[in-house]
C-alpha cells in the first residue's frame, strides 16, 4: 500500500533513499537526478545506500545556466524567458537527464536557497521540482522556510518523496 506524502515527508533522508532503492529494485527501474540549488544532495542521499548502483548510474549537478544547456540540453531561450527557477526549465532538465542517462524516471531541482538571490517573484526558499522521463514531466513549485541548509534539505526530501510516489503509484 502506497504511503501518504505526509507520512513520507516525516521520514529521514536515509529511510527515504532506502525505500526508493527497494522500489527501483522491485520494478527494475533506473533513476537519475538533475540538480541545481541542492548541489548533488539527491545523488548523495541515493548513493548512501549500499548497492545503489543497481538503479542509479548518473546524476547531474548543473549549477550554472551554461551547464543546464551543455549537459542537459536545456534551450537557453527557456532560461532567458522564464528564468532558471521555473517550471519550464526543471521540466527540460529532467527530460534531458533521462534522455542522456537512459533512466526511466528522474527528478530535477532548481531554486533559490539563499541567503541572497531572491526576488519579489522568486523569494528565497522558492524551489521548482520536476519528475518524469524523457517524454513526460510533472512540475511543482514549493516554498521552503529556513536558512540555506534547511531549504536545500527540504528540497532533497521533496525530490525523494516525489520519486517514491511515482514508483508507488
Amino acid at each position: 500500500m502506497p504511503a501518504s506524502p505526509q507520512r513520507l515527508s516525516n521520514l529521514d533522508l536515509a529511510t527515504l533513499a532506502e525505500r526508493l532503492g527497494r522500489l527501483c529494485r522491485q520494478q527494475g527501474r533506473q533513476v537519475t537526478c538533475a540538480e541545481s540549488c541542492t548541489g548533488g544532495g539527491v545523488a548523495t542521499a541515493i548513493t548512501e545506500v549500499a548497492g545503489s548502483s543497481d538503479y542509479f548510474e548518473t546524476g547531474y549537478v548543473t549549477y550554472s545556466n551554461g551547464a543546464k544547456t551543455r549537459l542537459l540540453g536545456v534551450d537557453p531561450v527557456l532560461i532567458e524567458t522564464h528564468g532558471a527557477v521555473s517550471r519550464e526549465v526543471v521540466e527540460a532538465m529532467v527530460a534531458g537527464a533521462c534522455r542522456d542517462s537512459n533512466a526511466g524516471l528522474g527528478v530535477a531541482i532548481s531554486g533559490v536557497a539563499g541567503p541572497g538571490g531572491g526576488s519579489d517573484d522568486k523569494p528565497v526558499g522558492t524551489v521548482w521540482l520536476a519528475w518524469g522521463d524523457a517524454d513526460a514531466q510533472q512540475a511543482d513549485c514549493r516554498h521552503f522556510p529556513g536558512d540555506r541548509r534547511a531549504v536545500r534539505e527540504q528540497a532533497v526530501r521533496a525530490a525523494l518523496v516525489g520519486l517514491i510516489q511515482r514508483l508507488d503509484a
